[in-house]
């Protein structure tokens, strides 16, 4: 990371100062697809999950925005609408500002470009791994692939060596990912269950062993 803890520490005052105060229950949805963004959001505690909608009509998961970022960072710096949903999947707080009031923070506040830099990048690194799962040849070689990207930025050791995701991931939100069916991917997810790779409790994923399951690339 490029970003001092001062220069984190100006934009999280900033948000802080001079946006709105908003909290979220789960499944609640802070920005539909079909409007325009309203402002810009920091999230201090949750998880945003940004998606939009297939020609299928199924959710197309994009991006699991967590604590310490910002949404909708294109849109805030571009004015670019993507018409993607943000929703939050846990207990969400954000403080909301303008996108007007967030520019002319950053034109007067250089420095603050730096921490936006790195969420910029991050995004930028899960997009790309993305694009490298999409090149493994099977659906069981993609779904490891995702859930191996997935517990570099949400894992948690539990106390038995399990890795715990933090971030709730439906199969059809794994399967949009990895470019398959949920049928396909629920049935690829239940045989790595069976080999005692990984356990699957109400959408959370726990990687039992994460060498093997490496291994299985």
């Amino acid at each position: 990371m490029l970003a001092t803890l001062k220069q984190t520490a100006e934009l999280v005052d900033f948000f802080r100062l001079n946006g709105v105060k908003q909290n979220y229950k789960k499944n609640d949805i802070i920005i539909r697809g079909d409007t325009h963004p309203d402002g810009v959001f920091y999230i201090t505690e949750g998880l945003v999950k940004a998606y939009d909608i297939t020609k299928y009509n199924e959710e197309n998961l994009l991006i699991i925005r967590k604590s310490e970022e910002i949404f909708p960072i294109i849109w805030a710096i571009t004015g670019h609408d993507r018409k993607v949903t943000y929703q939050a999947i846990a207990q969400t707080t954000v403080f909301k500002v303008s996108r007007r009031s967030f520019l002319k923070f950053v034109n007067n506040n250089p420095d603050a470009l730096t921490p936006i830099l790195d969420m910029t990048m991050e995004m930028y690194r899960i997009h790309s791994e993305r694009i490298m799962t999409l090149e493994y040849r099977t659906v069981r070689e993609r779904i490891i692939s995702f859930l191996l990207s997935m517990s570099q930025r949400f894992g948690k050791y539990l106390s038995n060596g399990d890795l715990l995701i933090e971030a709730p991931l439906r199969h059809q939100d794994i399967a949009s990912s990895v470019n398959a069916t949920r049928e396909t991917t629920t049935r690829e997810i239940t045989a790595l269950e069976r080999k005692g790779l990984i356990e699957n409790k109400q959408s959370f994923i726990i990687i039992k062993d994460l060498k093997s399951l490496s291994h299985h690339l």
